[in-house]
């Protein structure tokens, strides 16, 4: 979605707390647009710029409020008549897999994860590209070129890291790459910006969830105590798979609160049943970067 001036409905003041002294910046808001989650929704977007010597202390202060990352812009929903996306995070350190969580750690923990500098490879692409068809055919990003997959990774003011995970590889050789995740590191956690694996790979059933357990797993190690996980919404089948992680924190109008357990216990009831006894889902995909933000004087 490109952005002119033309689009810039309002300009909203927020006062993220931040620890160090910034520029306070300018915000924007979106145009309405269909939503992607919710059948006959509309939905907005509220951004700004990340950029100068204190971005990441405005990325991480503004991702305390709700704020996700695409590119050089933070953004977050800012709808009229619906407050549906909520931000969610993982308490990392008291974090205790389910024996289903258990079992995906012990089928994958031969994978070498590598922490990798925000640099596209044509091999991350192919692996983009083939998780795209499978998992969110006719979505925006399915149309994306290499020279955009090189912009979603590479242009950072934040601290931010490709993860890649790999199969053993023979002798000197680097393994099959079966999955990624672009990563951004945070003073209170890990903030998962996009990841994507190999979804046809025999054998390797619930990658998309060991690479989350992996970075839950990553956090404590560094005394970091969250994973935001972006925007969940109830009702959104693909979202669903965010609540099975326990505890998880959802950002409310009061600040961040711990879901109930007995809330929680029921979403993930209702998330993992057969999908002919599930309740109406919504819509598609993953929150985040399917759209261009871009400011034009």
């Amino acid at each position: 979605m490109r952005l002119t001036g033309k689009d810039f409905l309002t300009f909203e003041r927020m006062q993220p707390k931040v620890t160090a002294p910034i520029r306070f910046p300018r915000f924007f808001v979106t145009s309405p647009a269909p939503c992607p989650y919710l059948p006959g929704k509309s939905e907005r977007k509220v951004f700004t710029e990340l950029r100068g010597d204190n971005a990441d202390e405005l990325n991480e202060a503004l991702g305390r409020i709700g704020f996700r990352r695409s590119q050089t812009v933070a953004y977050r929903p800012s709808c009229l008549d619906c407050q549906a996306c909520v931000s969610v995070r993982v308490v990392a350190d008291e974090f205790q897999p389910s024996s289903t969580q258990k079992r995906t750690l012990k089928a994958h923990d031969d994978l070498i994860a590598t922490e990798c500098r925000p640099w596209a490879t044509a091999e991350q692409f192919e692996l983009l590209q083939k998780y795209l068809a499978a998992r969110h055919p006719g979505g925006g990003m399915t149309q994306m070129e290499e020279t955009d997959f090189a912009d979603m990774v590479e242009h950072t003011s934040v601290s931010s890291y490709v993860i890649e995970y790999r199969e053993p590889g023979i002798g000197a050789e680097q393994g099959r790459l079966v999955g990624a995740c672009l990563t951004d590191y945070q003073g209170d956690g890990l903030s998962m910006i996009y990841s994507f694996y190999d979804p046809d790979h025999e054998g390797r059933a619930g990658l998309g969830n060991y690479i989350i357990l992996d970075h839950i797993r990553r956090a404590a190690e560094r005394d970091l105590p969250y994973v935001y996980l972006g925007y969940w919404v109830e009702g959104a089948e693909r979202m669903q798979y965010k609540v099975r992680y326990r505890p998880l924190e959802r950002l409310t109008r009061g600040g961040w609160e711990r879901m109930p357990e007995r809330e929680q216990k029921r979403l993930i009831a209702n998330a993992t049943a057969p999908r002919g006894r599930r309740r109406e889902e919504a819509l598609p995909a993953k929150d985040g970067l399917a759209a261009e933000y871009r400011i034009t004087d």
